[in-house]
């Protein structure tokens, strides 16, 4: 009885010899499977032992040659198993001997290098040292990783994962220690790295694991400026050329809250008895030159991060406190002035110029807002602050207005509402707050104007600006002045929130070198404008998913600090709901078809403050309809990306609405920490085309 050795699909296999075709053999396995096998993968032929026995014989033999030795006896060049176990046993090595020497020789990569079947080179001594020491390195490194992922199944946090475990979420090196000790252990523990890393005090509450997840993936080497970006903060005040002063008396309209106040409004009676309204916006661009390490460090940022409770700015502390429109302080400031007519309703003259402006008043939408009626401005008996300047402004807002809505083809929404978060410690506090007040109309329309009027001063010098248009329902930036037709004007440019938002600086310092003669920064068709703007939106995407998680986050925690159980909620759309009291969004099971705006009641079962999912169940209908104003800031913010939220809806939101677009901050005090006007906020939201922040000013 003839047997054989051979290889099939890289594995070592015995069987007796059937037949022997000359090319290939007809071989029967140990197991009784019969197998065509090549005569080249047969190693080698013999009649004992039988050939259940030869490999278990051969590993047995093989565990006890020694690789160092077997290196060493080795010849330098490439030779065959069967040549090697003749010099290392003797003559006429027994199968199990060959056997033995080849399941060595295979399991040996790092000292033999496979050349064909059966066939080796040893590695050279060089060689051989640099692999075994990177043998070592695997072992402790594994070694580690079972060391780190029990500590971690445990609930202890390894000394090594705790400089930064925010890594670990965010683009990780997967080879790495601390990432397989932490897949392993969350494998073990059946819980997902992130829940696991809070368990273990990685992070301090879910919280911080969010904010710590954001910040390591858009701020890799931290919140903090550079050396060198701090080092020109001191000379950026020095930079500001003297400037003429202004006549008039700005002052500024924002919440309690806001401390990067970027606009002021005023107005003045000329000697010929007309009216000029005047909108300031803060002018850092005169000192922040294009490609100074300051400008590229906002450009790295484009825009203020905002979330409730906190935010991260685009331009350091001290740029934004020498340029704030604060009152009391004169401060450089781009000017759009407008001459009216008799009427106070139509524009006979504008122009525009850098200058200084002193500051009379900063005053607060949120302590005037039940002064500041529309019966208040209508009744000029009634004494307001600026009350005078208000009623011009009010009436300018007006008669802008219905021309926007002209060209619209509809009135805009009225009566929204939105929602203001407070956080005090750890405590949050959510109220309810109306989008449709003068003050905050008065604010909307005269930046929808100016970011207009600035981009048709731009388009008239054909120097290039970064745009918003809208036109076939579709928005979207570019460097061409388009019609926006969703808000109702001939061109729409980014120009009001310098401090805020790098695209309104770039539109800002375009302004100011067309204004002095100068060569302005971008050129038509500038590669690098391009790339500005790309990268806007990008970042603009991220920072207004991460502002959506948080406040989802902070509503969850609202529900806690409440132990609510049973509360109302509202119908949008399909199985999509939203509480009443609070921003929250959610799919309860069993409830049945309503239309929207539909009240019902709704018990909360379980939430979770990681991945922010809330379960909920369907109680009963509720007794009324929900009132418009409620229903129309609810149907709003359904429209976008929901953060956190496990849907997005399909439909893209009302693009007649202008408040995405015009303004003075990023989605209201509802949002961030400094709201400026309750429509029409320079938002970073677009709702015109679904990218809805949550629920825009």
């Amino acid at each position: 009885m003839t047997y054989a050795l051979f290889e099939e699909n890289g594995d070592l296999k015995a069987g007796t010899v059937m037949a022997d075709n000359g090319s290939s053999l007809q071989i029967e396995l140990v197991s009784g499977r019969r197998a065509k096998i090549k005569a080249a993968h047969v190693m080698m032929r013999f009649d004992q032992p039988p050939a259940r026995e030869i490999i278990p014989g051969a590993q047995a033999l093989a565990e006890e040659i020694d690789l160092d030795f077997l290196w060493e006896c080795a010849p330098q060049d490439e030779f065959d198993f069967a040549s090697l176990a003749t010099e290392y046993y003797g003559a006429g090595p027994t199968p199990v001997q060959a056997g033995a020497l080849l399941i060595k020789l295979q399991s040996a990569p790092v000292y033999f290098q496979r050349k064909g079947r059966g066939r080796f080179r040893p590695a050279t001594p060089d060689t051989l040292k640099a692999a075994l020491a990177a043998v070592a390195r695997r072992r402790e490194q594994e070694r580690l990783v079972e060391t780190y992922a029990a500590e971690l199944a445990a609930g202890r946090l390894p000394e090594a994962m705790q400089a930064n475990p925010a890594s670990l979420l965010v683009r990780p090196d997967k080879t790495g220690v601390p990432y397989r000790a932490l897949d392993r252990a969350a494998l073990e523990t059946r819980q997902s790295p992130e829940r696991l890393l809070v368990a273990v005090g990685a992070f301090a509450s879910a919280h911080a694991l969010h904010l710590g997840r954001f910040t390591a993936e858009h701020f890799p080497c931290g919140l903090r400026f550079g050396s060198g970006v701090v080092g020109a903060v001191d000379a950026v005040a020095g930079q500001v050329p003297e400037l003429p002063l202004a006549d008039a008396q700005p002052f500024s309209v924002d919440d309690s809250t806001t401390t990067e106040i970027d606009d002021c409004l005023s107005v003045q009676r000329l000697e010929s008895g007309t009216l000029r309204v005047g909108i300031h916006i803060a002018a850092p661009g005169l000192a922040i030159t294009h490609g100074s390490p300051l400008d590229l460090a906002a450009r790295e940022r484009m825009s203020t991060v905002y979330m409730p409770g906190d935010k991260i700015t685009m331009l350091p502390d001290d740029v934004i406190e020498a340029f704030s429109l604060d009152a009391g302080r004169e401060v450089p400031a781009l000017s759009l002035y407008l001459d009216l007519d008799a009427a106070g309703t139509a524009i006979t003259g504008r122009f525009s110029r850098a200058e200084r402006i002193r500051v009379a008043d900063n005053l607060r939408h949120d302590h005037l807002a039940e002064q500041v009626t529309e019966a208040a401005l209508a009744d000029g008996e009634v004494a307001l602050p600026h009350g005078d300047a208000l009623r011009v402004l009010w009436t300018l807002t007006g008669a802008l207005t219905a021309e926007r809505e002209r060209v619209r083809g509809k009135p805009e929404p009225r009566f929204r509402s939105d929602f203001s978060f407070y956080i005090e410690g750890d405590q949050v506090r959510i109220e309810p707050r109306g989008r449709d007040a003068p003050l905050d109309r008065i604010v909307a329309e005269m930046m929808i104007l100016a970011n207009s009027e600035w981009g048709r001063f731009l388009a008239d010098h054909r120097v290039p600006g970064i745009y918003r248009s809208q036109q076939g329902g579709r928005v979207r930036t570019s460097t061409q002045a388009l019609p926006h037709l969703g808000i109702g004007v001939a061109q729409y440019s980014w120009s009001t929130s310098p401090l805020r938002r790098y695209v309104d600086l770039v539109n800002q310092r375009q302004v100011l070198a067309v204004l002095a003669g100068e060569k302005a920064p971008f050129a038509p068709q500038d590669a690098e404008l391009f790339a500005v703007m790309s990268a806007f939106e990008e970042k603009s995407a991220a920072y207004n998913d991460f502002q959506q998680r948080m406040e989802r986050y902070w509503c969850l925690r609202w529900l806690e600090q409440r132990d609510l159980r049973r509360v109302d909620a509202v119908a949008i759309r399909d199985d999509l709901v939203r509480l009443v009291d609070a921003p929250l969004f959610f799919r309860p099971t069993g409830l049945p078809s309503v239309p929207p705006g539909r009240a019902i009641v709704v018990d909360l079962l379980d939430h979770d403050l990681i991945d922010l999912s809330l379960e909920a169940r369907f109680v009963e209908l509720g007794s009324v309809v929900m009132d418009p104003a409620g229903l129309a800031g609810g149907l709003e913010d359904a429209e976008g990306s929901l953060g956190g939220f496990d849907a997005r809806p399909s439909d893209a939101a009302d693009s007649s609405d202008p408040a995405a677009e015009g303004g003075a901050a990023p989605a209201a005090g509802a949002r961030d920490p400094e709201p400026d006007a309750a429509i029409g906020g320079d938002a970073v939201a677009d709702g015109e085309s679904g990218e809805v922040t949550g629920h825009p000013s």
